[in-house]
């Protein structure tokens, strides 16, 4: 028997899935704790429509990713730190300053854990490369400029 999977079934397979069952199964364990459904015409349909949904949304992600990493790619970001005597940093610049610093510079909002510095904490001055990863595959790189 065909049927329509509602949950994760460790040893059929996914939600929303069509996977064949022995009658027996699907009768006296599936149903009746509805983890499934009888893959009929409509459950069928709905299954192709949530498929196609879920497929044209990762399209439109992906390409709002594109859009985003070349409007940041090749841009330079300045970061206002303060310093001591020596040159060196009172604390640090983190992946947060940098988020935050391209966030008033072209008005997007990318999270912080999405950033690489290439280094932890920047702990000087002067120029590093940044790359930030948007999506599977798309990433931009930029410069983050410390000055004071």
């Amino acid at each position: 028997m065909k049927v329509v999977l509602k949950q994760d079934i460790k040893s059929i397979g996914k939600k929303d899935e069509i996977h064949e069952v022995s009658d027996g199964y699907a009768r006296n364990y599936l149903f009746p704790r509805g983890l499934a459904a009888e893959a009929n015409a409509a459950a069928v349909n709905e299954v192709r429509t949530k498929a196609a949904a879920k497929e044209h949304h990762a399209a439109e992600e992906l390409a709002a990713a594109k859009e985003l990493a070349a409007k940041i790619k090749g841009q330079t970001v300045v970061i206002q730190a303060k310093a001591g005597s020596g040159g060196r940093l009172f604390g640090s610049v983190t992946a947060k300053d940098v988020a935050a610093a391209l966030s008033r510079k072209l008005g997007v909002t990318v999270d912080k854990r999405k950033i690489s510095l290439g280094v932890k904490e920047i702990k000087a001055f002067g120029s590093y490369t940044a790359e930030v990863r948007l999506h599977t595959g798309v990433s931009a790189e930029f410069t983050a400029k410390v000055t004071e």
